[in-house]
C-alpha cells in the first residue's frame, strides 16, 4: 500500500486495524502476523497513515481474497512478473531536434527474507523495446551477481528474466544494488543501463540477546520509591525500525520476595529499573536478584520472541545505626610517668556494613582530661577505641582519672533516623606509683669561681630531691659521673663538693670559660633508680700567665736594609690580664742592645731590627722581655732565634746551605726519619713477598709424589763411563726406542743399541670415558697383566757392546766366586711367580738339578 503526497519528505508510520492478523511495514508492505484459514468471503481491514510530525492521519481499506490454486495457477502467476522497460532514448539516427527522454526511476524489488523457494525464483523480466527488432542479450552485475557475494541473482540473457538462487539474510545484507545491461549479438550496448533496488524484507527470525547474561547493580538501603537502579540493554538483529527489532521488557521474579515481591519494576522500551517500594533494608537483605525478560515485536507474548537475564542488585550500607558501646563504664590502670600505652579498650557494636564510613568509629573525650593527658585511637581492624596516655602522669599529683567518651560514626546518621547520632560511656582509669628518678634543683647548677682555687677547697653543695614522697626509702647518695680533668669530688651523703687539683681557667677542658661536671644522685628504692645533675663552673681570670713571644724562629739579612722583623706577644690570660704588652731588650749581654733594636707598633706586635749596618751571616739567640697589662703586671724574657743570612736585592737569602748546614729544623729531621721507616718496610714487605712465593712454589712441588708420579720423565745422573772414549753416545735413544735407525745410516761411535723384538702388538685394556670407582682396581690389575705379558715393552733383551778397556788387569779372576756351585743349595722357585720376564732365569735356575 502507498499513500501520495506532495512532499515526498514526510515520514509516515503505518498502522493496521488488525494489529494481530496483520502488519504494516514502514515501507508499506502488508505481513500476516498469523497463519489463518481465508474464508470464500473477502477479509477487509484498514490501513492507515499517520504523519509523525503533524499528526496527519489518512486511511485506506484493503480487501484480501484467496488466490485459486488450480493447475494453471503457475502459469497465470507468471503472466504477472512485472516487465521492467529500458527507458526510451534518442537514437543517432534521429532527428536533433528531438531531446532524449528522462531516464525512469525504477522502484526497488521487495524480497522476503529466509524464502522456501522453489529456488530459482523468478522476480522481474528485464527488456526493452528493440528486441523486436534485434537480437538482444541481457546481463546484470553488482554485488550478488558477478561481484561478491556471486550467484545470488541470475538473468536469463535471452529473455531477461531475473531471479534469485537461494534464501537470503537481511541481518547479512539488506538491500542489493544490482546493473541491467542490453547488448546486441556483437556485444555493442543498446541501451543505458538501469539500476535495480532489492530490498530484503526483515523476517522475525532472530531472538533478543542481552548484551551481558549477568547484571549488576546497587541501590542504598532505604531509597525512596522511583530511585533509579540500573539499565539492562538487550539488541535484536532484526530490523529495529520495524516490529521485529523493536524491544519490550518486563520483570519475570524478584527474590527473595521481601518485604515485597515487587520491590523493583523496569520501563519496558528503556530497560531502566527503578524503585516502586519502600522497605529497602541491608541488614535484613543485602541482594536481590531479578530474572528480566526482553521481547520483540514490541513485546507480543503470542508472535515475540524473547530471552531473558539476571539482574543482581546489592543493597549498599548508609549510616542508619550509631555505634553503641558494650558496657557503660570501663577500666583502665596506667603506671606513672609512662606515655604512649594503652590503658584501655573501648569496644561498641554497629549494625552497619563493616570497614566501612557507616561502620568506622570515631572517639573523643568529652569531659575528665582537662591538660589533654590522654587520646583515643581507633583500631581499624576491631574498630575498638584504645585510650592512650599522650603525657606523662604523676601519681603525687593525680591518683585517678574519670574519663567521658563519646563514639560516633564517620559519616553522619541517615536523615529520618529516630537513633541518637552518639553514644556515651565512662572509663575509669587508676595511676600505680613507681619508684622516680631523683632530681637536682636547680639543674644545671652554675658556680662562679676565680681559677686558682687550691686543692681540698670546698666549692659548693650540689643536692637533688626524691619525687616519690609516699614510698618509704633511705636518703640519697651522690656519686660523679663525669670530670674531665678530675678536680672534684662530692660527698656520697650530703652532696657536698670540694677540689681535689687546682682549678685552671687555660686548660683544655674549659670551653668559654665553662668546665662541666656531672653528678649522680641514686635511690634504694625497688627498682633503685638514679638521676644526674651538670654542674657549671664559670672561671673567672686571674694573671697567672707571662706572656711570650711567636714566632720562635725568624729570618734576616746581614745588612739593615732590608732589616726587620715582625712579632707577636701571646698570653693566654684574657683582657685585662693580657695585652696591650710591653716590649724591651735586656741589658746583659751588652751585645744585644748594640746589635739590636725593638720598636712596638700596637698593642701585641712589635719589630726588630739591626742597629748596626753589618751583622756576620749566622744563628743568634735574641732575648726578648715582654710585659701583660695585669695587676700586677707578669712579664718574662723570651729568646728569638734570629737566622742572619746574606740576601739579594729582592732581600731573600743567598746563602741557604749554610744555614740548612748549621742545623735543620724538627720538621725537617721528622719527615727524613719517616721516609727511612718507609723505605725499610717496603724492603721487608719484599723480602717477605719472595719467601712466600718461595715457599708456595715448594708447596706446590710436593703436591706430587715422586712415586706417584707416573709421567715418563728422564732424570738426569752423573755418569762414571769407561773413560774419553766411553762418552760418545746419544741419549735420544733411550727417550724414544721405536725410532732407532738402521746400522748402515748410525753416525760412527754409537756403540750401545736397544733392538725392540718384533711381535704381534697385545692389546691393553681401554678405560671408560667415566669408570665407576669400583673398576679402578680391576682396570689397573688387567693393564699391569697386559704390560707382564707384552714381550715388545721395554727394557728389551739386547746385545749391549762396550769398548774394550785392554788386558793386563790388575783385578783377579772371578770364577773363585763359584756362583754355579752355590746357586744349587738356594730355592729359586719363587722366579716362577714373576711373570714373564723372569720366565728364562726361573728355567735356569729353577729347574732342579738339570
Amino acid at each position: 500500500v502507498r499513500f501520495r503526497s506532495c512532499d515526498g519528505n514526510k515520514k509516515i508510520h503505518f498502522g493496521s486495524s488488525e494489529p494481530e492478523d496483520f502488519r504494516v511495514g514502514e515501507d508499506g508492505v502488508v505481513y500476516a502476523e498469523r497463519s489463518f484459514q481465508l474464508s470464500a468471503e473477502p477479509t477487509e481491514f484498514v490501513v492507515s497513515a499517520q504523519d509523525k510530525e503533524t499528526q496527519e492521519e489518512w486511511q485506506m481499506r484493503v480487501k484480501l481474497t484467496s488466490e485459486p490454486t488450480f493447475a494453471g495457477a503457475s502459469e497465470k502467476v507468471q503472466k504477472k512478473i512485472e516487465d521492467i522497460i529500458f527507458p526510451w532514448q534518442q537514437h543517432k539516427h534521429s532527428s536533433p531536434l528531438k531531446r532524449q527522454k528522462r531516464d525512469w526511476v525504477i522502484p526497488p524489488i521487495n524480497l522476503p527474507e529466509n524464502s522456501r523457494g522453489p529456488f530459482p525464483q523468478e522476480l522481474v523480466r528485464i527488456r526493452s523495446d528493440r528486441d523486436k527488432s534485434l537480437s538482444l542479450r541481457y546481463s546484470v552485475t553488482g554485488p550478488g551477481a558477478d561481484q561478491p557475494p556471486t550467484g545470488i541473482f541470475i538473468i536469463n540473457p535471452i529473455s531477461g528474466q531475473l531471479s534469485v538462487t537461494k534464501p537470503l539474510d537481511r541481518e547479512q545484507i539488506a538491500s542489493f544494488h544490482l546493473r541491467a545491461h542490453a547488448v546486441d549479438v556483437n556485444g555493442n550496448q543498446v541501451e543505458n543501463p538501469i539500476d535495480i533496488v532489492i530490498n530484503v524484507i526483515d523476517m522475525n527470525d532472530n531472538r533478543p540477546e542481552f548484551l551481558h547474561q549477568v547484571w549488576n547493580g546497587t541501590v542504598p538501603e532505604g531509597s525512596k520509591p522511583g530511585t533509579y537502579v540500573m539499565t539492562v540493554t538487550a539488541i535484536d538483529a532484526d530490523d529495529p525500525n520495524a516490529q521485529n527489532g523493536m524491544l519490550r521488557y518486563r520483570i519475570l521474579s524478584q527474590a527473595p520476595s521481601s518485604p515485597s515481591p515487587s520491590m523493583f519494576t523496569i520501563n519496558n522500551e528503556t530497560g531502566d529499573i527503578i524503585t516502586v517500594a519502600a522497605g529497602l533494608d541491608r541488614e535484613k537483605v543485602q541482594q536481590y536478584t531479578l530474572i528480566i525478560q526482553a521481547t520483540d515485536m514490541e513485546g507480543n507474548p503470542t508472535y515475540g520472541l524473547s530471552n531473558t537475564a539476571t539482574a543482581v542488585i546489592t543493597v549498599t550500607d548508609v549510616n542508619d545505626n550509631p555505634p553503641e558501646f558494650t558496657a557503660m563504664t570501663f577500666y583502665g590502670e596506667v603506671p606513672e610517668n609512662r606515655v604512649d600505652v594503652i590503658v584501655a579498650n573501648l569496644t561498641v557494636t554497629d549494625k552497619d556494613q563493616p570497614h566501612t564510613p557507616a561502620w568506622n568509629a570515631m572517639y573523643r573525650m568529652t569531659g575528665g582530661d582537662p591538660t589533654g593527658r590522654f587520646t583515643i585511637l581507633t583500631d581499624p581492624n576491631s574498630n575498638d577505641g584504645l585510650v592512650t596516655v599522650v603525657k606523662p602522669i604523676d601519681f603525687e599529683t593525680n591518683r585517678m582519672f574519670v574519663l567521658t567518651v563519646a563514639a560516633e560514626n564517620q559519616v553522619p546518621l541517615a536523615k529520618g533516623i529516630q537513633h541518637p547520632p552518639q553514644s556515651t560511656a565512662t572509663v575509669s582509669i587508676t595511676v600505680i606509683d613507681v619508684n622516680e628518678s631523683p632530681y637536682f634543683v636547680p639543674n644545671p647548677k652554675l658556680v662562679r669561681q676565680e681559677e686558682g682555687l687550691l686543692a681540698g677547697s670546698m666549692l659548693t653543695t650540689f643536692t637533688a630531691q626524691d619525687p616519690d614522697r609516699y614510698m618509704q626509702q633511705t636518703s640519697l647518695r651522690y656519686s660523679k659521673l663525669s670530670d674531665p680533668a678530675n678536680w672534684l669530688k662530692i660527698d656520697p651523703v650530703n652532696g657536698q663538693i670540694t677540689t681535689t687539683a687546682v682549678l685552671d681557667r687555660e686548660s683544655i677542658y674549659v670551653q668559654n670559660n665553662m668546665y662541666n661536671a656531672t653528678f649522680l644522685a641514686s635511690d634504694n628504692g625497688i627498682p633503685p633508680m638514679s638521676g644526674t645533675g651538670t654542674l657549671q663552673i664559670y672561671l673567672l681570670d686571674i694573671n697567672d700567665n707571662a706572656p711570650q713571644v711567636n714566632p720562635k724562629e725568624a729570618t734576616t739579612c746581614e745588612t739593615v736594609q732590608p732589616n726587620a722583623i715582625n712579632i707577636t706577644a701571646v698570653d693566654p690570660d684574657i683582657d685585662p690580664n693580657a695585652g696591650p704588652f710591653a716590649f724591651e731588650l735586656p741589658d746583659t749581654p751588652a751585645s744585644i742592645k748594640r746589635n739590636w733594636t725593638i720598636v712596638r707598633i700596637s698593642g701585641d706586635h712589635a719589630q726588630l731590627s739591626l742597629r748596626i749596618r753589618f751583622l756576620e751571616a749566622g744563628i743568634y739567640d735574641v732575648p726578648i722581655v715582654i710585659t701583660d697589662s695585669g695587676n700586677p703586671h707578669a712579664s718574662s724574657t723570651s729568646v728569638l732565634k734570629v737566622k742572619v743570612c746574606q740576601c739579594d736585592i729582592n732581600g731573600d737569602c743567598t746563602d741557604v746551605d749554610r744555614i740548612v748546614g748549621a742545623g735543620l729544623g724538627t720538621g725537617a729531621i721528622i719527615a727524613i726519619l719517616l721516609c727511612i721507616i718507609i723505605l725499610l718496610i717496603l724492603v721487608l714487605m719484599f723480602v717477605v713477598w719472595m719467601k712466600r712465593r718461595d715457599k708456595e712454589r715448594q708447596a706446590k712441588q710436593l703436591l706430587i709424589d715422586p712415586e706417584d708420579d707416573v709421567r715418563d720423565n728422564i732424570l738426569k745422573y752423573d755418569e762414571e763411563g769407561g773413560g774419553e772414549e766411553d762418552q760418545d753416545y746419544d741419549l735420544s735413544q733411550l727417550q724414544q726406542p721405536d725410532t732407532v735407525e738402521p746400522d748402515a745410516i748410525k753416525p760412527v761411535g754409537i756403540r750401545r743399541l736397544d733392538e725392540r723384538p718384533i711381535h704381534a702388538e697385545p692389546q691393553y685394556p681401554v678405560r671408560s670415558a667415566a669408570p665407576h670407582p669400583g673398576d679402578i682396581g680391576d682396570f689397573i690389575n688387567e693393564g699391569l697383566k697386559a704390560a707382564d705379558n707384552d714381550p715388545t715393552a721395554p727394557p728389551y733383551d739386547s746385545l749391549l757392546v762396550f769398548d774394550y778397556e785392554g788386558s793386563g788387569s790388575t783385578a783377579g779372576s772371578l770364577s773363585s766366586l763359584n756362583s754355579s756351585s752355590s746357586g744349587g743349595e738356594q730355592d729359586y722357585d719363587y722366579l716362577n711367580d714373576w711373570g714373564p720376564r723372569f720366565k728364562k732365569l726361573a728355567d735356569m735356575y729353577g729347574g732342579g738339578d738339570d
